[in-house]
């Protein structure tokens, strides 16, 4: 959907009055949510448990809240510690639909899913996409000698047992109305909260709990050049291009540093053609790095990602490092 939201999307957060009538189809939601819970609680659906631990980073919400900046900065945390991390994903956007597929230099997005492909791109760590979280983390397991997995959403797979689970909020819209699917954005109802391991905030500064973002450069699309985050080199006017969940955080980081933009929005996932970009001529192409990776193809030397880095809670990195540290084998 290019140009923004959809209205029902806008009513959660906006509170709208009507969406009490789609009351009734929200206790059908949550009963067989509970349902399905209390199944694998039982032991009547089966739950497998990886012989290393398991992250989960997802959300309670629909859409994105910035969990794969998160999963990206807790890689590179774990790796800079000495940890052997590698990453699972369901690989949404995928359309050749071969799983697991373990991500490589020469995967695409068609493959992988964008997400992945970005996690892999910039980490380098081991990832293995499939809509079956257990299939992929068996899979990462069996070909990659890690000491922890991290999966990038998930929090909803019940048939993956986890050591720890983190949810991101954004902090501006939290949980809208707070009311679950299709009344609301939840895809459990709030109580679950009281059981997450560590709950985040995007956009805050909260030390304990906040996830803010830092914009480190901008990146050149075909040769990997990086410049400063700065209209001095590239010049004020520029199209912005964006396929993200929230957009305009991106879209003010480029008017904060100086850039006069066109705004090009695009839905969250979206395939990119060379058809998308024909028409942006006469002036420099910034997008997010998510976008980056499925244009690279078709771009021209004026296209440019914005490259940003999560800046984490030391609780919450303190946490995953104490887990993998203490699964790891003694020398």
């Amino acid at each position: 959907m290019a140009g923004g939201q959809s209205g029902l999307v806008a009513a959660w957060y906006e509170r709208r009055w009507w969406l009490i009538f789609l009351r009734p189809l929200e206790f059908l939601f949550r009963g067989f949510a509970a349902i399905r819970r209390a199944l694998f609680a039982l032991g009547l659906k089966a739950v497998w448990s990886a012989p290393k631990p398991v992250v989960i980073v997802g959300n309670i919400t629909v859409g994105g809240t910035g969990k794969t900046p998160v999963v990206i900065a807790l890689l590179e945390y774990l790796q800079a510690q000495g940890i052997k991390p590698g990453v699972v994903s369901r690989g949404y956007g995928a359309t050749r639909g071969v799983f697991p597929h373990t991500v490589t230099q020469h995967s695409s997005a068609e493959d992988c899913g964008d997400e992945p492909l970005l996690i892999f791109r910039r980490t380098g760590c081991p990832c293995v996409v499939a809509p079956a979280r257990v299939t992929a983390v068996q899979q990462l397991l069996a070909d990659n000698d890690v000491d922890i997995v991290l999966c990038d959403d998930g929090l909803q797979h019940y048939a993956l047992a986890r050591d720890l689970e983190i949810v991101v909020i954004d902090e501006r819209r939290r949980l809208g109305n707070g009311w679950c699917l299709p009344a609301g954005p939840l895809r459990e109802p709030v109580a679950r909260l009281r059981q997450i391991d560590h709950i985040v905030y995007r956009g805050s500064t909260d030390p304990q709990c906040g996830v803010s973002y830092r914009n480190q450069a901008l990146v050149n699309l075909l040769s990997g050049e990086e410049i400063s985050l700065s209209p001095d080199l590239l010049g004020c006017n520029v199209h912005a291009l964006a396929g993200i969940g929230q957009p305009a955080q991106f879209f003010a980081a480029l008017e904060q540093a100086g850039f006069a933009i066109t705004r090009h929005i695009f839905a969250d996932h979206h395939r990119y053609t060379a058809d998308d970009l024909v028409h942006l001529h006469g002036r420099p192409i910034i997008m997010t790095e998510k976008d980056a990776v499925k244009c690279r193809d078709f771009v021209q030397s004026d296209a440019w990602y914005l490259k940003i880095s999560a800046q984490l809670p030391e609780p919450l990195k303190q946490a995953v490092l104490d887990l993998a540290n203490s699964h790891k084998p003694i020398p």
